[in-house]
């Protein structure tokens, strides 16, 4: 049966960011659903912050927990749904630890910690892993619990995702130890809630690396598979703007685990209106750091190639990166102090304006697309999904080639 295809955002407020948990602000969150559904999106991605969320491991904020009512409220107004984001600990460059999970003498649980932020500042040494320690385990099925069991019958709820991007805050010891503890949290949002689906907001980097979180494993036990990716982070596109590489990792997907892929995070940064396209150069948590910004207008032009692509591979729908750039007041904390770029990944500017990609989005939205059953172009893999995660980057980019060669892109 044909589906509709899915169009969402994921958000943080322009005013707030990642602090909006801890000041929280209905009307703010109104005004911005108020523009998300006149852009024509149905769907609208956000993430409990689990260091505003679990203060300490055994409790979960009251005030968390009744403001994320107030906001499916709000999404419903709005005939909106949310794909609730658990355990957000990476994002948007550094990684946001609860208090309680500190520990100066931990051995770091990603390779990918950069900065690592807790109650608010930034603070030095690292934490326990969240797949393995006790009490994170425990905290987790907590707050699954917490949530689920209240709002798993409000008409806000579309989704339930264990996580955003989770490699960049800890790898699972072992790729079986990241599929049990997926299993685990499933199962038990499963037998409170038998309705919504789940997922686990896996980006391009499990089609890097083994880390842990493989695209088979992770998928085999959730309803709906997911991905995440942009060209201007990876050499290998063809260029900074390429408008097969998103849909290409769908298609990618959904060949290792089988089922249809939604593409849960994608877009693109953008330089000062008025500007053409350029690199900007910067030191980032004490590293070099270049990073292309697109011009408004090609980002659009960009917006608008890449999603009649994602229908033509079958893709379940797209949620752009993000819903709003971030006030100047933000600037100066993280994560746009060091990840500059990250201030200016929005539909709309820091005053609330559009920029025209948003147009380009609801203008696709007024097509009313829907998911094609029969994908026009496919990944077939040529080998098993044990054999790509032998040398998975390898097998990403050499698949690629194979499949702009295939459909001549």
């Amino acid at each position: 049966m044909t589906q509709p295809f899915i169009l969402g955002v994921n958000y943080w407020p322009r005013r707030k960011a990642m602090y909006w948990w801890s000041n929280f602000d209905a009307d703010e969150v109104r005004e911005e659903f108020s523009i998300i559904a006149d852009l024509g999106m149905q769907v609208v991605r956000l993430f409990l912050l689990w260091d505003d969320w679990q203060p300490t491991p055994d409790t979960v904020s009251a005030a968390c927990l009744d403001n994320f009512g107030v906001v499916c409220d709000i999404a419903a107004e709005y005939n909106l749904k949310l794909d609730v984001t658990f355990f957000t600990g990476h994002m948007s460059g550094p990684n946001w630890s609860p208090g309680w999970l500190l520990d100066a003498n931990a051995p770091a649980p990603s390779p990918h910690l950069q900065q690592l932020v807790s109650g608010g500042k930034v603070v030095p040494g690292a934490y326990r892993n969240m797949f393995h320690d006790p009490v994170a385990l425990s905290a987790a099925r907590l707050l699954l619990r917490s949530v689920v069991t209240r709002y798993k019958d409000h008409p806000g709820i579309w989704m339930w995702n264990l996580g955003n991007e989770p490699d960049l805050f800890a790898f699972p010891h072992r790729a079986p130890e990241g599929r049990a503890w997926v299993r685990e949290m499933t199962a038990l949002i499963k037998e409170i809630d038998p309705v919504h689906p789940v997922t686990c907001g896996l980006h391009v980097a499990s089609l890097h690396e083994d880390n842990g979180l493989r695209i088979n494993d992770v998928f085999a036990e959730t309803d709906i598979a997911v991905m995440h990716g942009y060209p201007m982070y990876l050499p290998w596109a063809r260029h900074n703007l390429d408008p097969d590489l998103v849909p290409y990792t769908c298609a990618l997907v959904t060949a290792l685990c089988g089922k249809p892929t939604l593409m849960e995070e994608w877009g693109g940064c953008t330089n000062t209106p008025g500007l053409p396209s350029e690199v900007w150069s910067w030191t980032a948590y004490g590293e070099p750091r270049t990073q292309f910004m697109a011009s408004e207008e090609e980002l659009a032009a960009y917006i608008e190639a890449v999603l009649p692509k994602l229908v033509e591979v079958g893709a379940t729908g797209s949620m752009f990166w993000c819903f709003a750039d971030y006030i100047e007041e933000l600037w100066d904390k993280p994560p746009c102090s060091e990840s500059k770029h990250e201030r200016f990944f929005g539909l709309v500017r820091p005053d609330g304006s559009l920029k025209p990609h948003a147009a380009a989005i609801k203008r696709f939205a007024a097509t009313k697309p829907m998911v094609n059953p029969t994908p026009k172009h496919q990944v077939t893999l040529d080998i098993t999904a044990e054999a790509f995660y032998e040398d998975p980057a390898a097998h990403t980019i050499r698949l690629y080639q194979k499949y702009l060669e295939d459909y001549q892109l």
